[in-house]
Formats: C-alpha cells, sequence, structure tokens
C-alpha cells in the first residue's frame, strides 16, 4: 500500500489545464514538506516543485515557473499541484512524495504510485 496517493491527472489538450491533488490516509500531510516529481518516457525523474510544512518556501522547475502553483487546503492534508498552459513537453507520470521533514530536502523516501498527465491535441 503506497504512503501517498495521487488523483487528478488525464489527457488535455494543449494550453489546457489540470489540478493535481496528494493525499494520504497514512501519513499527516500537514506537518511535512510535500514534493511533485515527474517521469516522462525515456527520460529521468525530475523535481517539479515543493512546498514547505508552512506553505512557504515554495520551489519550482524553471520550465514550469508561473504555469504550475503548489498550494495546500486550508487543513494542510491535501496538497494541490494546479497545472495551467500546458504543453506537450509536460507530458509525464507525475508523483507526489514526502521524506517526513519539514522543508523540501530533495530526497523523499515515502511516494505516490503516480499518475498519468497527457498533454496532446
Amino acid at each position: 500500500q503506497e504512503y501517498l496517493v495521487e488523483s487528478g491527472g488525464g489527457l488535455v489538450q494543449p494550453g489546457g489545464s489540470l489540478r493535481l491533488s496528494c493525499k494520504s490516509s497514512r501519513l499527516n500531510l500537514e506537518f511535512y514538506a510535500i514534493s511533485w516529481f515527474r517521469q516522462a518516457p525515456g527520460k529521468e525523474r525530475e523535481g517539479v516543485s515543493c512546498i514547505s510544512m508552512t506553505n512557504e518556501p515554495t520551489y519550482y522547475l524553471e520550465s514550469v515557473k508561473n504555469r504550475f502553483t503548489v498550494s495546500r487546503d486550508n487543513a494542510g492534508s491535501t496538497v494541490f499541484l494546479q497545472m495551467n498552459s500546458l504543453e506537450p513537453e509536460d507530458t509525464a507520470v507525475y508523483y507526489c512524495a514526502t521524506d517526513l521533514l519539514d522543508y523540501c530536502s530533495g530526497s523523499p523516501e515515502y511516494w505516490g504510485q503516480g499518475i498519468q498527465v497527457t498533454v496532446s491535441s
């Protein structure tokens, strides 16, 4: 059983939007920094974004800045990745992850199963 569960992926046309969600029934996500990673076919996994426990600071991959926004719900138990102006290059399996720290360390140990995002016309 995965520690984290992603939802909200799917197929979208270029220029469209999707919102991914990350939840856990085994962890209290409000206490931890949560990262989003992605892996495209034939490419290495890369970090996309991260939000610390206190919601600041946040971090973004350069190519998604000003298009993607990471946030939490008021309870802190769900983390979102709002993806706007999607491009075919954003096509990948997206994962949320944490290392049970309150800051973004870049080396999470606990992962979701991943969810497919496909940007295509």
